[in-house]
């Protein structure tokens, strides 16, 4: 078989090297476009994991990596004249031009043949090929030729970095924050071979920044030698005696590169040309060699039959880096906008800073580092204690923070886990009944510091179904009484109304009769913001009138009095999911030309007063919290800046949470879903608008809330389909952090009662 690689990088070379030890008789050409030892860049990082698969592949190549790699377990963050050191994550270093001549070196010993200096401009090059490798990197020509079939997408990033080295011998992987007149500076370093006799050590040294800050220090114009004197003198402190370096190092913006498909006929995209990392969690190298590993893998499974090799490679391989992508993804964000972060306390910002990416979570920590993460342990529950006005343990191991109390206004909760509001369809005109008791009911038996109800509506017109709870009738305050009642007499938990009216949304079928889908009879007209129907063939709702909306500002604020008559401790208005007041919200939605449309100010100005109207009747000693959809995941709509204005909004109005959802504006709908994949909006609003956040959005392990909390990123943690798996959720993670919660009397039997299986979480 003839197999030709266009691109000499790592995957490149890596994949020859395994094409070729498994079968000597394959001939294996890798076509470079740059001359022998003529390479950018400075050090590449492994990780230990990442080493371990290297081993796996090609013993020899392995061997001769990691006698020239620089190892290192801490990570050292200095921020605000602090350096907080966390230990246990196991990387190493290694020149990106050694790594390079140990896998030309090793290709050739094996056989493959290396040409250097060649531009792949046509096909003649690989013409008769069985097999093309398009590994030239995120400027990949191939890939351009033939974008037709492969659909490439590359994005941007708006920060700026440039790639520099220095002789400083980093002892970690070397994090500094650097505010001056400009603005914030970023330093990722790491020390990538070690000091030897006749050689100094020497690191790599990055540098980013806004692209405001930037172009206000005048590195918009600056060349490389203006570059490294500017950052010399801007990190002398940091480097000490030692100078920086460049190597075509240009200020860049990073580009995140993704293809709709990774092949086309016999070509395949490798590396870089099929997708990238940023090198804030170092992976670009090792996807490229794990792209290599894969691809092999998938052509000797498949005997060397390229078209079923190719399809199961992107098939198994696909998911994987999509996954390191999401993970990069958060960790590149978080790097634009660590300026939101600058006024957190150390041992908070390095939490936050280790956990940006979700790969490494509160309960990893741990293992990797068990005093790090009691230190920030300790530091949360003192906070939370003084904060809700109690003391914490004077000595022991304090609680994680998921068990934390959180004091608003004067509730006070005994811990930070929410159950979701979530409608259960089976309500009677409105009323609640045993099932909604039981629901309820057990779930603050399982230990949850708040339940909330389901959406509850404020008439009869403004159900989403003839299911739906509601609170508009005299009958309602008595069932909901009920419940309240219950929570509080059997439990710890606080249990909080979410008011709502379904707007276009209204005079539905119940979810498991056809989500949204209009009822075929008995339905009732419906109205919105404006004439927007939900579906093509959903009825279209009237515009809202003026009279309307005091009819309905009205009926919250009547609604309000009756939840605060049964008892409820929190009041939270839903400006969310596309009913009625979150279709005044998002631009979607509102197609008005009159002082309730337009901008954000006229958008809400409905809503506010609704909010208003609530507020006013609700007693002063009581928390209101509002769920909002903070982007709509379509083109035009609410965009995660927006959602800033309106939490600005919803702040200066009185709101003491904002639960922090998203998208359901839409049907045509599309959302990034991944892990907790709604939570960046929350830590967002938290930070610059100053205001307590509830974070909701596939989360259901207690070492995700556990994270979310310590890093700041919301102050409580909303959880649906977990708490609907498992009602005893709060308590089988209180168990398994090691602070159980105690048993309610009737359970008496089951102190100190110790479980003889896992709680699987």
């Amino acid at each position: 078989m003839k197999i030709v690689c266009v691109g000499g990088g790592p995957a490149g070379l890596y994949f020859s090297i395994l094409a070729k030890r498994s079968d000597a008789e394959h001939e294996v050409v890798v076509l470079e476009r740059n001359r022998p030892g003529d390479t950018y860049g400075f050090g590449v990082v492994f990780s230990d994991a990442t080493l371990e698969e290297l081993a796996a592949a090609d013993r020899e190549s392995y061997e001769a990596i990691t006698r020239s790699f620089h190892h290192w377990d801490d990570i050292d963050i200095h921020y605000r004249g602090e350096r907080l050191t966390s230990t246990g994550h196991g990387f190493s270093g290694l020149s990106r031009a050694t790594l390079l001549q140990i896998l030309e070196t090793r290709a050739r010993a094996l056989g493959v043949e290396l040409r250097h200096g060649v531009e792949v401009e046509a096909e003649e090059p690989y013409a008769g090929a069985d097999l093309i490798l398009a590994a030239d990197g995120v400027n990949s020509r191939l890939r351009a030729r033939y974008a037709d079939a492969f659909g490439p997408r590359v994005d941007a990033r708006p920060n700026r970095f440039v790639w520099l080295g220095t002789t400083k011998p980093f002892s970690a992987f070397t994090f500094h924050f650097r505010e001056t007149e400009h603005g914030l500076w970023r330093v990722h370093a790491y020390q990538y071979r070690p000091a030897a006799p006749g050689s100094e050590a020497i690191s790599t040294f990055i540098v980013e920044t806004t692209e405001d800050t930037w172009r206000a220090a005048g590195m918009d114009s600056a060349s490389e030698p203006e570059t490294v004197r500017f950052l010399e003198r801007m990190f002398a402190e940091e480097l000490g005696p030692h100078r920086l370096v460049g190597n075509r190092s240009l200020w860049r913006g990073f580009p995140t590169v993704r293809n709709r498909s990774w092949r086309r006929g016999n070509i395949v995209l490798v590396g870089d040309a099929a997708h990238s990392a940023h090198f804030s969690i170092g992976s670009g190298t090792r996807l490229a060699m794990i792209d290599a590993i894969s691809l092999h893998e998938s052509l000797v499974a498949h005997d060397f039959e390229i078209a079923p090799a190719l399809e199961a490679y992107e098939t198994a391989r696909r998911p994987e880096v999509e996954s390191v992508q999401r993970a990069a993804q958060a960790s590149l964000e978080w790097f634009e906008g660590t300026e939101r972060f600058m006024e957190t306390e150390p041992i908070q910002f390095a939490f936050n800073l280790i956990t940006r990416s979700l790969r490494i979570t509160h309960s990893n920590l741990a293992l990797r580092d068990p005093e790090f993460t009691a230190r920030v342990d300790r530091w949360f529950a003192e906070r939370a204690a003084a904060a809700a006005g109690t003391s914490s343990a004077a000595s022991g191991a304090a609680p994680p923070p998921l068990l934390a109390p959180l004091r608003v206004r004067e509730l006070e909760l005994k811990n930070r886990v929410v159950v979701s509001a979530m409608c259960q369809y089976s309500a009677e005109d409105g009323t609640p009944d045993d099932w909604h008791l039981v629901n309820l009911g057990s779930r603050a038996i399982g230990g949850a510091g708040l339940v909330m109800s389901e959406m509850t509506d404020v008439s009869r017109e403004g159900r989403i179904s003839l299911g739906c709870t509601g609170m508009y009738a005299r009958a309602h305050v008595g069932a909901w009484k009920r419940i309240v009642d219950f929570v509080h007499r059997h439990s710890d938990a606080g249990i909080g109304m979410q008011l709502g009216h379904a707007g276009r949304k209204a005079s539905t079928r119940l979810s498991w009769e056809g989500d949204n889908e209009p009822l075929q009879d008995d339905g009732w007209p419906i109205m919105a913001a404006s004439p927007v129907p939900w579906f093509e063939h959903s009825p279209v709702p009237r515009e809202m009138t003026r009279t309307d909306m005091d009819q309905v500002t009205g009926q919250f604020r009547r609604a309000a009095e009756m939840s605060e008559e049964a008892g409820f401790d929190l009041l939270e208005i839903h400006f969310a999911h596309g009913y009625l007041l979150a279709s005044f919200v998002s631009p979607l939605t509102n197609l008005r030309e009159d002082e309730y449309g337009g901008d954000v100010d006229g958008r809400m100005r409905f809503p506010l007063a609704v909010l208003a109207a609530v507020r006013s009747v609700w007693p002063p000693e009581k928390p209101v919290s509002v769920r909002i959809s903070a982007v709509d995941w379509a083109e035009g709509g609410m965009t995660a800046d927006g959602a800033v204005e309106v939490a600005h909004r919803l702040k200066a109005a009185g709101v003491d949470i904002i639960d922090v959802s998203a998208g359901q504006t839409v049907p045509w709908q599309k959302p990034v879903y991944g892990r907790q994949y709604q939570t960046p909006f929350s830590d967002r609003i938290r930070h610059e608008v100053g205001i307590a956040t509830m974070a909701v959005g596939n989360i259901s392990s207690f070492m995700d809330v556990n994270t979310i909390l310590a890093a700041g990123r919301a102050d409580l943690c909303c959880l649906a389909r977990a708490h609907l798996w498992d009602p005893y959720w709060t308590r089988h993670a209180a168990y398994a952090s090691g602070a159980p919660i105690p048993w309610p009397p009737q359970y008496s039997t089951l102190d100190g009662y110790t479980p003889k299986f896992e709680w699987g979480y």
